[in-house]
C-alpha cells in the first residue's frame, strides 16, 4: 500500500508530472478541461491506473460513458482496468425494460441534482478511494440549470472531498459558455487541453496549466500526443536547466582545405549552420563530421526531414561514407521525420532522448526548412531553435543544421533567419567561370575562434568533397551572384583523379 501522505500523486502520464513539478497535490480537487476528443478520458484513466499500480483504491464516476466504453478505451492502450478501480455509472441503460440492469445504472436526466450528488457521496463512502475521477461536469451543469446552483454544487463536492484523503480530478468538456469560469475559482488547479487542426497533416495537441495553488509549475504550452499506451506530454525545453561540464576542444572534419577554412575545425559544444541554395551539398558537409566523431569513439544522431533514407544511404556510400553500416553497428542513430505528423515539442524531445540515452555528441538536423513546417509560426521556430541549440551546446554536443535558400542565384531568401543563433555560419554558393557552373564555400561567422575570410571552390565527386585553394578574384559574393574575374589557375580541374567528370 502506498503512503497517501506523500506530497504528490503522480499522474502516470509521461512528461505531465514534469510540467506539474511532480504531480497533483494530494487531498485536493483539480480540473482537467478540454473539448471532446482532446484526451481527457485517456489522461484520467492513466491517473487511476497509476494509483492502482501502487496499491491505491480508485473510483471512476461516469455520467457520460458506460463502463464497457471505459474498459474498451483502456484496452485500446494495451491496459486493463483491474479490481482496484471501481467504475460507477450514472448513464441511461440501453433498455429501460431490461430487468438485469445493475442498480447503479440510472437515467441521469430524470434525477434531481441533489439525488445525483447523494449517489456520488454514497459511492465514495462505500469505496473510500484515494483517487477519484468525475466525468464530466457538463452533465452536472445541465442538472443545475443555473450558474449559481452549479457553483454551489461544485463547492459542495469540493468541501465533501476535502474532508477525505482523496485526490480528485474533475473532467469538463467545455460545452458551456466560453466565459464560464465557475470551476476555475473553486478548484486547486486547472489543466487545459487543446486540439488544433492545421491546414495539412494530423491534429496537434497541446496543454497548459492555468492554475496550481501554492505550487510552481512549467508555464506556457506543452505539446502532447495520444498514442497506443496513452498520452505522452513533451515539456517545453528550457536549456538553462541543463548544464554539463566539458572541455571545448577543436574537432576537425578531416577534409583538407575545409579545416583550414574553419581555422582548424569546429569547437566542441557549438552549433554550425550551413546555408545555401538547393544542390550545393549542405547535407554532405554536415555529414562529414559524423565519421570523425565515430573514430573518436563517440556516437552521432541524424534527423532527416527532406530526403528519403534509401537515397541518402546510397548517395553517401558512393562517396565513402557508409551511414547504413554505421547505423547497423549502433554507432549512428538515423531517423526520417514527417513534418506534417510531428509537433515541435515532440521533435525536441526526440533529440533530447538521443543525447541522453544514446549519448550522441554529434547531431545533424537536415533541414530547418522541414522543421519549420512543423511550427505554428516563424517566431515560434526561432524560440524553439534557440532553446534546442542552447541545450545541445550545454551538453557538449556539436549540432549541424542546414537551411535551403529560395532560388539558385541572385537575391536569395531564407525561410527564416537563424544565422544569429548559430555559432558558426557556412555559406555555400554557385558561381560561373569558363562556361561552367561551379560551387564556392566561405565561412562568414565563427564565434569560437578565427577562420579564413577567403572563398574556396569545392567539388562533389566520387572521392567525396574536395576543396581548392583560396580564390581572390571574386566579385558579387554577398549579392548572391559570385563572379570570378581572377586568374584561372586556382580553379579546380574539370575531372576527378579517377578520370570521372565532376
Amino acid at each position: 500500500m502506498t503512503d497517501i501522505s506523500a506530497a504528490k500523486a503522480k499522474t502516470g502520464v509521461d512528461g505531465l508530472d514534469d510540467v506539474l513539478s511532480g504531480g497533483l497535490s494530494r487531498r485536493h480537487v483539480f480540473l482537467l478541461e478540454g473539448e471532446p476528443g482532446s484526451g481527457k478520458t485517456t489522461i484520467a484513466l492513466q491517473f487511476l491506473l497509476e494509483g492502482a499500480s501502487i496499491g491505491e483504491r480508485c473510483l471512476y464516476i461516469t455520467l457520460s460513458e458506460t463502463e464497457e466504453e471505459l474498459r474498451e478505451s483502456a484496452l485500446s492502450h494495451d491496459k486493463e482496468i483491474g479490481d482496484q478501480i471501481t467504475i460507477f455509472e450514472l448513464v441511461p441503460p440501453e433498455s429501460l425494460l431490461d430487468a438485469d440492469q445493475q442498480q447503479s445504472l440510472l437515467y441521469s436526466s430524470d434525477l434531481e441534482l441533489g439525488e445525483t450528488t447523494k449517489l456520488i457521496f454514497e459511492t465514495f463512502e462505500r469505496v473510500k478511494p484515494h483517487r477519484v475521477v468525475i466525468d464530466s461536469l457538463s452533465e452536472i451543469r445541465l442538472l443545475a440549470q443555473s450558474s449559481l446552483r452549479y457553483r454551489r454544487q461544485i463547492l459542495a463536492l469540493k468541501h465533501f472531498f476535502s474532508r477525505s484523503d482523496a485526490t480528485v480530478l474533475l473532467l469538463d468538456d467545455m460545452t458551456s459558455e466560453a466565459m464560464d469560469k465557475t470551476v476555475h475559482s473553486v478548484v486547486h488547479g486547472v489543466i487545459h487541453l487543446e486540439q488544433l487542426a492545421p491546414d495539412y497533416g494530423s491534429e496537434r495537441r497541446r496543454l497548459r496549466v492555468l492554475k496550481y495553488r501554492g505550487q510552481a509549475f512549467r508555464g506556457g504550452y506543452h505539446d502532447f500526443i495520444i498514442k497506443t499506451g496513452g498520452v505522452a506530454v513533451f515539456p517545453r525545453l528550457r536549456s538553462i536547466e541543463h548544464r554539463s561540464g566539458f572541455e571545448r576542444t577543436i574537432l576537425p572534419s578531416g577534409i583538407s582545405g575545409f579545416d583550414d577554412l574553419l581555422g582548424g575545425g569546429i569547437a566542441r559544444g557549438s552549433s554550425t549552420l550551413l546555408i545555401g541554395p538547393a544542390g550545393t551539398g549542405k547535407s554532405l558537409f554536415a555529414l562529414q563530421f559524423v565519421e570523425p566523431a565515430i573514430r573518436r569513439g563517440e556516437r552521432a544522431a541524424v534527423f532527416v526531414f527532406d530526403e528519403e533514407l534509401g537515397l541518402l544511404f546510397s548517395r553517401t556510400k558512393a562517396m565513402g561514407l557508409d551511414l547504413e553500416a554505421m547505423q547497423a553497428d549502433g554507432l549512428v542513430y538515423i531517423e526520417q521525420l514527417d513534418a506534417a505528423e510531428l509537433s515541435p515539442g515532440e521533435f525536441a524531445q526526440r533529440v533530447r532522448d538521443r543525447v541522453a540515452s544514446f549519448s550522441a555528441k554529434t547531431v545533424v538536423i537536415d533541414s530547418i526548412n522541414g522543421y519549420q513546417a512543423a511550427m505554428p509560426g516563424e517566431n515560434a521556430l526561432i524560440l524553439h531553435m534557440h532553446e534546442l541549440l542552447q541545450y545541445l551546446n550545454r551538453q557538449g554536443a556539436n549540432t549541424f543544421i542546414t537551411v535551403a535558400q529560395h532560388g539558385l542565384v541572385g537575391d536569395m531568401k531564407s525561410p527564416v533567419d537563424v544565422t544569429y543563433l548559430a555559432d558558426t555560419v557556412i555559406l555555400l554558393r554557385y558561381f560561373e567561370a569558363e562556361g561552367r557552373v561551379r560551387r564556392a564555400i566561405s565561412v562568414i561567422k565563427k564565434r569560437t575562434g578565427h577562420h579564413e575570410d577567403t572563398i574556396r571552390e569545392y567539388k562533389i565527386g566520387t572521392k567525396g568533397l574536395t576543396l581548392g585553394e583560396p580564390l581572390c578574384g571574386f566579385q558579387g559574393i554577398l549579392r548572391g551572384v559570385p563572379l570570378f574575374v581572377g586568374d584561372r589557375q586556382p580553379l579546380l580541374q574539370n575531372h576527378d583523379e579517377d578520370g570521372s567528370h565532376s
